[in-house]
């Protein structure tokens, strides 16, 4: 039995229509969630989000450098409530949500103290520390090394910095960029260390850890049947590789690193039947698109449908996350 059943307890995704400048309440999730982000699918708007332990009301965007501001927007004990924000309430609307682990606690595994939103089960958590400008760790409350971790500087504009196991610290990329991902300055910004089991490792680069500024990270830890986080390689064919994940995907983001490309996000609450069609970019503003970016959601992985550089060119090198829909041995064919 897998230790998640019913993925959409810790991970779900939410259609709503905007209906800005009035309060919108999205409810009918199963949980409480850590980290709310949405997306407007028929409108040019930022991406949002929102996590518990900063608090309601603050939103980065995934899209830009900026600091975080303010908006109108609350996560309740069941779903989110957005409002005068356009950016959350205009139009055709998307909304991901994660499940943390409640009141965040203080973590002093680091050399850096944290602040703490863990759910071991789901392998995902939500940190916020203060930088020191020396290389330091901060803790991540998870109990397993992640395999993915993004960094976002809170109170001034700075990149999305992100580390993937697939590549380890050697490299990095940034969610707000279309840029490859890196190896020039990479022990800047992980210090030459890859995460542990309670920590994860920050150098002096100002993306991750200026003295006396702010920060948020989202860690993503494999969970066997819920989620994984790997890496494939084109083959030029539209009968593109399979990419085992163990479970028919409801959401999966992927990234081209050797080349400039931005990154994907295809779901099932938008796309419900394969071949599933119409990606949001993390790093856009832009509408939903039907560029050519067909995927097939397998029982037990996903498979590319397109031969473009952004999904599939020969040779090219791909990172992924993805989060289920169902287990293998629960998953059925669409």
């Amino acid at each position: 039995m897998p230790a998640i059943t019913k993925p959409s307890d810790h991970f779900d995704a939410k259609l709503y229509t905007g209906n800005t400048p009035s309060t919108n309440a999205i409810t009918g999730l199963g949980f409480s969630p850590g980290l709310v982000w949405t997306k407007s699918r028929t409108a040019a708007e930022s991406h949002n989000l929102v996590n518990s332990v900063v608090g309601n009301n603050l939103r980065l965007k995934s899209n830009e450098t900026l600091a975080e501001a303010s908006a109108t927007f609350t996560l309740d004990s069941n779903g989110f409530t957005v409002g005068s924000n356009s950016e959350s309430n205009n139009g055709s609307m998307v909304g991901w949500a994660w499940k943390a682990g409640g009141a965040a606690v203080t973590n002093t595994s680091g050399s850096i103290s944290s602040q703490v939103s863990a759910n071991p089960t789901a392998g995902f958590s939500v940190v916020t520390y203060t930088g020191t400008g020396s290389n330091a760790t901060v803790g991540h409350g998870l109990g397993v090394a992640p395999s993915m971790v993004i960094v976002k500087i809170r109170s001034t504009t700075g990149y999305w910095t992100v580390q993937h196991s697939a590549l380890g610290s050697g490299y990095y990329g940034y969610l707000n960029s279309t840029n490859s991902f890196d190896t020039a300055n990479a022990n800047l910004r992980w210090n030459g260390t890859n995460p542990s089991s309670t920590v994860f490792s920050i150098g002096t680069a100002s993306d991750v850890n200026t003295s006396s500024a702010t920060y948020v990270a989202y860690c993503f830890a494999p969970i066997a049947d819920y989620s994984s986080f790997g890496s494939y390689t084109g083959n030029g064919s539209a009968d593109g590789p399979f990419v085992y994940t163990g479970f028919r995907p409801r959401w999966v983001m992927w990234k081209r690193t050797d080349s400039v490309n931005d990154w994907y996000i295809i779901d099932t609450s938008r796309s419900p039947y394969n071949e599933a069609i119409n990606p949001l970019s993390a790093n856009l503003t832009s509408l939903e698109s039907s560029l050519g970016t067909n995927i097939d959601f397998l029982s037990n992985g996903f498979k590319p449908r397109q031969t473009g550089g952004h999904i599939n060119a020969s040779g090219g090198t791909y990172i992924y996350m993805a989060f289920a829909e169902a287990s293998f041995k629960f998953a059925s064919a669409r």
